[in-house]
């Protein structure tokens, strides 16, 4: 009884949130009327872009509200209304998204005064009779109407605010193509990166190293010892290079990879940091704290790996991650959690820190989505005031 009583409940506050809205679209048709009227005059034209995107945070609220209440999302797809007048105008009566705004509006004109009806079926005895146990017959019936009148709003709703399968495709393309471009610029970045490790450290290694082995020839006939000890330091400096060049691979990636799995890897990471600071390679450069990490599995079961690509980018943000937490968070402890699902590889890096991560001031961020965006997955940071900060990402992969 109480859950009926608790549905029934939710459902009339969908239902005068969807009474409210109506009586809203009411009172806009009056708007849309004088946008369209002034349309028709070149000084009204300003009027339809912006009207247009009124009727998008209208129809969004819609959404929301019919996604509360069905626990199922409804997606947007329209184009951005951006740029000078003109194309503005262009983008607002040419947007796919647009019409099927107004058909929602139109519609929703008609059927909107539907939850109207539920205003006088609850009584104020409704409440008590059901705390104590003791509902009507009459009341018995009304509770699953108020459900049903509330399944019916939202399913008509769903069904008009569904953007069209061609909206879909060009707001997929849209995002690919801005993904691409991220890829790329992600991948310019990593290039540099390589090309600055090479250039600082094995080349100028090798050069040293070209250089002792010249002076050791020279000095061979003349002085044995000096070209001994010159081939000595050359020695040195070519295990020196090798080691540069580890570390670029390394960076690349990393071999503890391909020896023990994602999982493998990332407790090696962490026990690192719980013993010394990560290298360079793995980490990036800078001064960072310990960090007592936690690495929890429970949702990672043994089984297929993932494909190289997303256990290396999987193992690089955990490290930027711990990273960012070591060196901004104030907190020395942290916990990352690896999930497999059906469509691909979860990730979560929290720390307890003092919050309030501000993505513009180079937190590292920027870099972290970048290279998700690249496998097309997803990444959400929630860092309140006050902490604590959570990195979720969702990098979708094959089995």
């Amino acid at each position: 009884m109480r859950a009926t009583l608790r549905q029934a409940g939710r459902a009339t506050v969908h239902l005068l949130l969807a009474a409210a809205m109506a009586f809203g679209a009411y009172l806009f048709i009056t708007v849309l009327l004088i946008a369209a009227t002034g349309a028709v005059t070149v000084a009204g034209l300003w009027l339809l872009p912006e009207t247009v995107l009124l009727i998008r945070r209208i129809a969004g609220a819609k959404r929301q509200s019919t996604a509360s209440w069905t626990g199922r999302e409804i997606p947007e797809a329209y184009r951005p209304v951006t740029g000078p007048l003109r194309e503005r105008l262009r983008t607002a009566v040419r947007d796919p998204g647009t019409l099927t705004d107004l058909r929602w509006l139109v519609a929703y004109y008609a059927y909107g005064w539907l939850p109207l009806l539920t205003l006088p079926l609850w009584p104020a005895g409704l409440v008590v009779d059901g705390v104590r146990g003791a509902l009507l017959g009459r009341e018995a019936l009304v509770l699953p109407l108020i459900v049903r009148l509330a399944d019916l709003d939202a399913r008509w709703s769903a069904a008009l605010l569904r953007p069209s399968p061609e909206a879909l495709l060009e707001s997929r393309v849209e995002q690919l193509t801005a993904t691409r471009a991220d890829a790329v610029a992600a991948h310019g970045a990593e290039l540099r990166r390589i090309e600055r490790d090479l250039h600082d450290g094995a080349q100028a290694r090798l050069v040293a190293l070209s250089m002792r082995i010249g002076l050791a020839q020279r000095a061979y006939g003349a002085d044995p010892e000096t070209a001994r000890e010159l081939l000595t330091d050359a020695q040195e400096q070519a295990e020196e290079a090798l080691t540069e060049l580890r570390h670029v691979v390394r960076a690349i990636h990393p071999p503890i990879l391909t020896d023990r799995g994602l999982v493998g890897a990332v407790r090696a990471l962490a026990a690192r940091w719980a013993s010394s600071r990560p290298t360079a390679a793995e980490s990036g450069a800078g001064s960072t704290a310990g960090l007592r990490v936690t690495v929890r599995t429970d949702r990672f079961p043994d089984g297929p790996r993932a494909p190289a690509a997303v256990e290396a980018a999987a193992y690089f943000l955990i490290a930027e991650a711990l990273t960012n937490a070591a060196r901004h968070s104030g907190s020395d402890r942290a916990e990352v959690v690896l999930a497999r699902s059906r469509t691909g590889l979860s990730v979560s890096v929290r720390d307890d820190g003092g919050g309030g991560v501000d993505e513009s001031a180079g937190s590292g961020l920027l870099g972290i989505r970048r290279r998700v965006a690249a496998l097309d997955g997803t990444v959400r940071v929630t860092s309140p005031a006050g902490g604590p900060t959570v990195i979720e990402v969702e990098l979708p992969c094959v089995w």
